[in-house]
């Protein structure tokens, strides 16, 4: 397959990077400053060295040129925003519109403009894939398609790893949620603002991308979710939870038609108190019982890695 890439942060490079691993070519990238493009393939590796030096070097190209660009997969990696969910949406609708396929890391439309999506899609030759906008590298979409939607009955998990760390980090050592916070900043594990993961905002995305999935008569947006985070809890109630033998962890549910993010206690050592930056979804299905799909929930190799499974699944044009 051909691939256009928009956005070429962490996971967009990542993908560049390995798309020759899975007999992909890259002919376009774009950055939100510049584009460099190519039908017959791009220098990756030279086009990435350029970006180090400022995104304005990545090419001589305007980004809007990149959608133009000869390709059969847009690969969407922009930043997450919420609302109109531009410009990911913008992107996905000028693919769609032209035909190509669509894989998306970016959960903006996927969460906000979920039916439109799908709408464009119904209209187009081209086909859209979205496994890497839920637990990065963990396979929770395909396991569902692959299930059946309307076998898989609830679905629950530990969906964001920044939140996970800063928890764990606070049972394990007994430190509190300032320290904790400013420990995984210096790692690089939570951004400089890290409202969007220790406010539930981030899980709470995934899971509507989850309920999207999973229904059959409704659409829902973030404005559905039900959410709190972490900010609020004190050392002492994680103190008190592991006198129990529990511990808390940031759950994210969906179930019944409702969808609900907020910290809740679970037994110490039972399968959703993962630890560090591990995500885990748990599938509740009519006629197989409990899956427990557990991996890393981020990182640039690991979220391409999905969708690069995701171009892999999809038919030639």
């Amino acid at each position: 397959m051909r691939l256009a890439i928009v956005g070429t942060g962490t996971v967009g490079g990542s993908v560049a990077e390995l798309a020759s691993e899975y007999e992909h070519e890259v002919t376009a990238m774009a950055n939100v400053e510049a584009a460099t493009i190519d039908a017959d393939g791009i220098d990756v590796e030279a086009a990435l060295e350029r970006q180090q030096e400022g995104e304005r070097h990545l090419g001589e190209a305007d980004p809007e040129d990149a959608l133009a660009a000869e390709y059969d997969v847009l690969v969407e990696a922009t930043p997450v925003t919420l609302g109109d969910a531009q410009p990911g949406f913008g992107h996905v609708e000028r693919a769609l519109e032209r035909d190509r396929h669509v894989v998306l890391a970016n959960k903006g439309p996927m969460a906000e403009r979920y039916g439109e999506v799908m709408a464009l899609a119904e209209d187009s030759a081209g086909e859209v894939r979205f496994e890497a906008t839920v637990g990065g590298a963990i396979p929770v979409l395909s396991t569902i398609e692959d299930y059946g939607p309307a076998t898989i009955t609830a679905a629950r998990g530990v969906l964001n790893g920044t939140a996970n760390f800063i928890l764990s980090r606070m049972a394990n050592a007994g430190l509190g949620y300032e320290h904790v916070l400013a420990e995984a900043q210096d790692l690089g594990v939570a951004e400089t603002d890290p409202a969007f993961d220790v406010e539930g905002t981030d899980a709470a995305l995934k899971c509507v991308i989850l309920a999207n999935v999973l229904a059959e008569d409704r659409e829902y947006t973030l404005a559905d979710a039900t959410v709190e985070g972490i900010r609020d809890i004190p050392e002492s109630a994680l103190e008190l939870a592991q006198e129990d033998g529990r511990t808390i962890r940031l759950i994210g549910e969906v179930a019944g038609g409702e969808i609900r993010v907020g910290p809740r206690l679970v037994p110490e050592h039972s399968e959703l108190a993962v630890t560090g930056t591990t995500n885990i979804v748990q599938l509740e299905t009519e006629n197989a019982g409990r899956l427990n799909l557990s991996g890393r929930g981020a990182g640039g190799p690991e979220t391409a890695t999905a969708m690069l499974a995701d171009v892999g699944r999809l038919p030639p044009l």
